[in-house]
């Protein structure tokens, strides 16, 4: 029996965050007023009901659960353009799974390399190249909380080098931001570190998801299947996941 956990939010006009989707949402009736004049329809083609529900959303493709493609970080990676969202190699996307958790873990200090050695050897797990790597935090519990985006413990420069130079091409995260949260980096007063993982895409080639989800349903750390392929915008930057994981018993 095969098992599939999904690990996205939903796109929703609801919450608190600095940036929100916009959704206007017409129902069957109402869609056939706006819609059945503009192509001609009469009153035979339509159903007792109307025509068809349809909605209008409006956002960019970093809300909501979503892949950053190394062109979000920088114009060039590894001395290369860097790569958009619709080049983004498909066998990246669909891999074996890790789980390390980190929902207890202060989100004032950074997920440093130590930590995440220590994760690994918690579960007695070695890294391979293209495993999908998720860090449980939490913090979308909270995803319609004020305050969502300044939950969970973020990563440095050097952690997520380090698990670049492990072959990992794609890992991913149950918060607003792979870095640690802005009001931290701020804090911190260090400007050449702001953003400073994300900005690390320039030396190293690599994407990150953000705003996971169900990361602690997911019922043992590793020997699962994770699925976190991109809807496919041409020349963007970020593309929406719908991320599962893949569990077969």
């Amino acid at each position: 029996m095969t098992q599939f956990i999904d690990l996205s939010v939903p796109v929703s006009a609801r919450g608190h965050l600095r940036r929100m989707p916009e959704i206007q949402y017409w129902d069957h009736k109402t869609y056939a007023e706006l819609r059945a004049p503009q192509i001609g329809l009469k009153s035979g083609y339509l159903r007792d009901w109307g025509f068809l529900a349809m909605e209008n959303i409006s956002m960019t493709p970093h809300e909501g659960t979503h892949l950053d493609a190394p062109w979000h970080f920088s114009p060039i990676s590894e001395g290369k353009p860097a790569k958009t969202i619709d080049q983004i190699p498909l066998e990246w996307c669909f891999s074996d799974g890790v789980v390390l958790d980190f929902h207890d873990f202060d989100r004032e200090r950074p997920i440093l390399i130590g930590d995440l050695e220590k994760a690994l050897n918690k579960i007695s797990y070695k890294l391979k190249p293209f495993d999908i790597v998720l860090i449980r935090t939490d913090a979308t519990k909270h995803w319609l909380e004020e305050g969502y985006e300044d939950i969970g413990a973020g990563f440095t420069a050097e952690s997520t080098i380090w698990l670049i130079d492990q072959g990992i091409k794609i890992m991913g995260k149950d918060t607003w931001t792979w870095d640690q949260p802005f009001d931290v980096m701020r804090k911190r007063n260090q400007p050449e570190r702001f953003l400073e993982a994300h900005f690390i895409g320039h030396r190293k080639e690599y994407c990150h998801i953000e705003n996971l989800a169900n990361l602690d349903k997911i019922p043992k750390p590793f020997g699962f299947k994770v699925s976190v392929f991109p809807v496919k915008i041409e020349r963007a930057s970020a593309g929406w996941v719908r991320a599962v994981a893949i569990i077969n018993n």
